[in-house]
């Protein structure tokens, strides 16, 4: 399974580069950095095999929670698996998101349709939920109340995910993440998630489902006060991120299928900044952070051009 293609470590890791936001800033210290990136890469690396593994997926999911196990004791094989040792060793986590991200993939292999919202969010708590809820236990920031904060962060991010994936997701995997009832009190049908153009009726369903996912997005948002240094900038630009992505889609008009909204590094510093220092409440520490990694972005979007 390790030297499967496609699920390298390089072509895992490399793909933070295309995600809605700044996955692991590069900016951010080695240690919680390193940690971040081994968060990442194995929620990847689950994914990947939930989605693409031309084999048996389950059987492929049951070794990867096999492994798991493996890093604790330093034993892993999988070169994405093995980074998890280091944090093992380091941060003061148990199993459970993990084991619920596996679930998720798990779930993927047997349902495809949701009913209501409230169905999907229960999918997003094993889906998505447990990748803040790590975030914040490599940062050493986990409380219940930041913890309630970063499930809405979380929730409101595989929305957008799932906005801007409608037409692979529906072509390729199968799969709808719109809630059933919302499809027909908008007027969506199956059909329209497979067009070349995004209908009138998914337009309007895109943008109520916009509409949620800001709302998650700015409820969580006190989330982002409440942390301290690189902390706080990490989790403003998840937040802001999902929201520059939102933007990007209002200024698509909603059509997520013409072509994916791309969310602008502007835009999302614009609304990392407003996280990080709103009004008069100022982290002089994180708001340098801020300015950094804007200076690091200009400078990267230099040399690309």
């Amino acid at each position: 399974m390790q030297t499967e293609a496609g699920f390298d470590q390089s072509s895992i890791m490399a793909q933070n580069r295309s995600e809605n936001f700044p996955v692991v800033l590069r900016a951010v210290p080695a240690r919680p950095r390193s940690h971040l990136l081994a968060v990442y890469g194995f929620a990847r690396l689950v994914d990947d095999i939930g989605d693409e593994y031309q084999g048996d997926r389950l059987a492929a999911l049951g070794w990867i929670e096999a492994e798991l196990q493996q890093a604790r004791t330093g034993q892993a094989t999988h070169p994405v698996m093995v980074q998890l040792t280091a944090l093992f060793a380091d941060v003061d986590v148990d199993d459970e998101p993990f084991l619920a991200l596996i679930e998720a993939n798990r779930l993927d292999q047997r349902k495809h349709r949701y009913q209501t919202q409230a169905e999907l969010a229960e999918y997003c708590a094993l889906s998505a939920n447990p990748v803040g809820r790590l975030v914040l236990a490599v940062f050493g920031a986990a409380t219940p109340e930041r913890t309630a904060l970063s499930d809405a962060v979380c929730t409101g991010l595989q929305i957008v995910e799932h906005l801007q994936d409608i037409g692979e997701d529906f072509t390729q995997k199968g799969r709808i993440y719109f809630p059933a009832d919302e499809m027909a009190r908008f007027g969506v049908d199956e059909g329209d998630l497979g067009a070349a153009r995004a209908s009138d009726p998914l337009r309007r369903l895109v943008a109520h489902q916009c509409d949620t996912a800001r709302g998650l997005l700015m409820r969580g948002a006190p989330l982002v006060a409440s942390l301290s240094g690189w902390a706080k900038v990490t989790v403003a630009g998840y937040v802001g991120g999902g929201l520059a992505a939102l933007d990007a889609i209002a200024r698509a008009d909603c059509d997520v299928l013409a072509k994916l909204p791309v969310p602008s590094r502007a835009r999302t510093l614009a609304h990392m900044a407003r996280l990080v220092a709103p009004g008069r409440a100022t982290d002089a520490k994180a708001v340098r952070a801020v300015q950094d990694v804007a200076a690091r972005w200009r400078r990267e979007s230099w040399r690309q051009g």
